[in-house]
């Protein structure tokens, strides 16, 4: 893998940091901390793997972690995990950006199943995927993928939220609920779930779930002016003055609900549940701009163990929605309106086990139907149907364990003139690693995907204000072809983990949008930029490095430090050169825990280096530096009471990643408090 120079340094800069940490802190106290456990990651491949078993990039963000990082939107939920940052549109909508890849590169789960909504048509639209309710966030880098889709070249992110039962409950019924309120909003949200032994059916039960989220935010306050000192210098007369203090439009309020049902067997189990979501959010660009949408979800899930023949398990799922988000002006109009209506389908077999080999296969189906009607309608309406066939294989062998996995996909999109466009792509990857102790692994996958253009990328044609522009499309593109390779070295034994990640990814015909240099004049009388969407090869290359150390016991606490470092350089080779736009920049973080008995208490530095590899149009970025303080308290072995304080030195800070970057930093000083009841 080829890295230059400032890349060597940065990652040589991460490694010495690293090290320093554990020759400071020393490996005398590795037997008296808590063990780091494998917990099975479900979205990875049909087969069960835990996460030290995986070949690829994995976060996993559940228990005490998911309590602390959470907040109302999925990207600022993940953007503390290594490689991950976020779309930040304001705190209505943020989507996460994996190693520098958005949109729909990223494809959002909800249960396994896709999330069937608009979000990644423009990222001023919210996911429809909640993480109020989630038990458990994964997130698959790499080859991983093949199993839902090579579109979603950057990552997959899967929401678990249990609301179609797996297990009965312990006793008649158990569940959570979890209040909460924050300072820097004015805000306060309320979440409650349960599931319910309803009876006997059979050999099996019968159980019932139900659950509800409710979430409402004021205006939210900034350190100091909304514009950033980029934009005042270079525009310094604003009528009306400065913005500052309290960041405009940037409320939102968002209520779930949910209903399931479940038929839990020895060896069967089938289920399904309803879910309806409806979320408001501002924009804050100035304008007094609000989106509502609205979602209703059905979802079914199956699984079936057979007791003999060549299969052990068949998993039957699926998930159809109706989604519909309409913006309204100040005035309270309505601009324009997109719907959304979808389904996805999932039949998957995983064979039986032999003495070194396993393997899974699947085929997928799904279709959306994607409209558009209104002021901003730059899309026209399209049906898009996808089928997918795929494999997993592994093979252990001792110390070395092998991988590889296959999937060919045809994808159509037809507008609304009865245009149809039609392609085709194989995609597929090997890896392996060798256990060189029973505690440390090495290893690395290559893959090759082809990812067919979207239909924004095919067909736009009109005005899109969310990222100011007037986007055309281009029905001649072709596949995106990514060749890519991953290496990835694993360190853990007690509570002591490193993990180092470094990625190079060659793609050929890399679909971007390019100003055109010209503009055009709305009816509304905006001027705009018209930007086309065009292809040109692109390399994305980096390096992902996370670690952990305990450091011993005092006045009864375990004491542990932790660290990440993370790094992505992407950049255009070809007909077209420079950097791409929005790509986070070298980024630390840095914590330190005291976990006792029932008290915990954790401190940890967010650090972003400047950006100064810009596209064309693009301003840099200052450095930020984020102190966050945590404190968690075991009321009852039933009941957590979870303080937290983000911001504190209350520092502007502004995400390089934003499309709104110069207009909406980050929110200010923020006091977080939430009460967890479990029974």
């Amino acid at each position: 893998m080829y890295i230059n120079k400032q890349s060597a340094q940065l990652l040589r800069k991460a490694v010495l940091s690293s090290t320093v940490i554990y020759i400071v802190c020393g490996p005398a106290f590795a037997d008296d901390t808590k063990p780091i456990l494998d917990e099975i990651i479900v979205t990875s491949s049909i087969l069960s793997v835990t996460r030290g078993e995986n070949l690829v990039g994995i976060s996993v963000l559940a228990g005490e972690k998911l309590q602390r990082n959470m907040t109302g939107s999925l990207g600022e939920t993940l953007k503390f995990e290594p490689g991950i940052s976020s779309s930040f549109f304001g705190a209505g909508a943020s989507r996460p950006i994996i190693r520098g890849q958005g949109g729909a590169r990223v494809l959002l789960l909800d249960n396994g199943i896709g999330s069937i909504d608009a979000s990644s048509a423009s990222p001023d639209h919210a996911a429809s995927v909640e993480p109020a309710m989630a038990s458990k966030i994964e997130v698959i880098r790499g080859s991983g993928l093949l199993r839902y889709g090579s579109s979603a070249s950057g990552g997959v992110v899967n929401v678990i939220d249990g609301r179609i039962p797996e297990r009965s409950p312990d006793g008649m019924f158990d569940g959570s609920i979890r209040l909460g309120v924050s300072s820097v909003d004015e805000g306060y949200e309320i979440s409650a779930g349960s599931d319910m032994a309803i009876g006997k059916l059979g050999n099996g039960e019968l159980v019932a779930h139900a659950e509800i989220s409710h979430r409402k935010t004021g205006n939210y306050n900034i350190p100091k002016f909304a514009r950033s000192e980029n934009l005042r210098q270079l525009s310094p007369l604003l009528l009306g003055g400065e913005v500052r203090d309290v960041l405009p439009n940037s409320a939102t309020k968002a209520v779930s609900l949910a209903a399931g049902l479940s038929y839990i067997g020895a060896q069967n189990f089938v289920g399904f549940a309803l879910k309806d979501l409806n979320s408001e959010y501002g924009i804050p660009s100035g304008e007094g701009n609000s989106i509502r949408l609205d979602q209703t979800r059905f979802d079914i899930s199956s699984q079936i163990e057979l007791l003999t023949g060549p299969f052990e398990k068949v998993n039957i799922s699926g998930g159809a929605a109706d989604y519909i988000h309409k913006e309204r002006e100040a005035n309270g109009s309505v601009g324009t309106i997109f719907t959304n209506r979808g389904f996805e389908g999932r039949f998957e077999v995983t064979g039986r086990e032999t003495d070194i080999w396993r393997a899974a296969h699947g085929v997928q189906y799904k279709i959306r139907e994607f409209t558009a009607i209104g002021e901003e309608a730059f899309v026209p309406p399209t049906t898009t149907q996808l089928f997918g066939i795929f494999s997993f294989h592994e093979w252990e062998l001792g110390a070395l364990h092998f991988e590889a996995s296959g999937r060919y996909e045809t994808v159509s999109h037809k507008d609304d003139t009865d245009r149809s466009l039609n392609f085709n792509g194989v995609s597929g990857s090997i890896g392996a690693d060798y256990h060189i102790t029973d505690n440390l692994r090495f290893g690395g996958s290559a893959y090759r995907t082809e990812r067919a253009p979207n239909s924004e990328e095919l067909f736009s044609n009109g005005p899109h204000l969310a990222t100011n522009q007037f986007e055309i499309g281009n029905v001649n593109l072709d596949k995106e072809t990514a060749n890519g390779v991953e290496l990835s070295l694993r360190y853990r034994e007690g509570g002591n983990h490193l993990t180092l990640n470094g990625f190079y990814t060659y793609y050929n015909d890399y679909i971007f949008d390019v100003l055109t240099g010209n503009t055009v004049t709305t009816d509304e009388g905006d001027i705009l930029p018209i930007s086309q969407f065009t292809a040109s090869d692109a390399v994305f290359k980096g390096f992902e490095l996370d670690l952990g150390k305990s450091i011993g016991e005092w006045k009864g606490f375990d004491l542990a430090v932790d660290a990440s470092f993370e790094y992505v350089e992407a950049v255009l080779r070809g007909p077209i050169q420079g950097f791409l736009p929005r790509i986070p920049p070298f980024g630390v973080s840095v914590g330190i825990n005291a976990d006792g008995d029932r008290w915990l208490f954790r401190v940890e530095l967010d650090y972003k280096s400047e950006q100064n590899k810009l596209a064309i149009g693009e301003l840099p970025s200052d450095q930020y530096a984020l102190i966050n303080t945590f404190i968690t308290y075991d009321i009852r072995d039933d009941t957590v009471l979870h303080l937290s304080l983000h911001n504190l030195t209350n520092q502007e800070a502004r995400q390089h990643t934003s499309f709104l970057k110069e207009n909406v930093p980050l929110p200010g000083r923020n006091f977080k408090a939430s009460l967890t009841y479990v029974f």
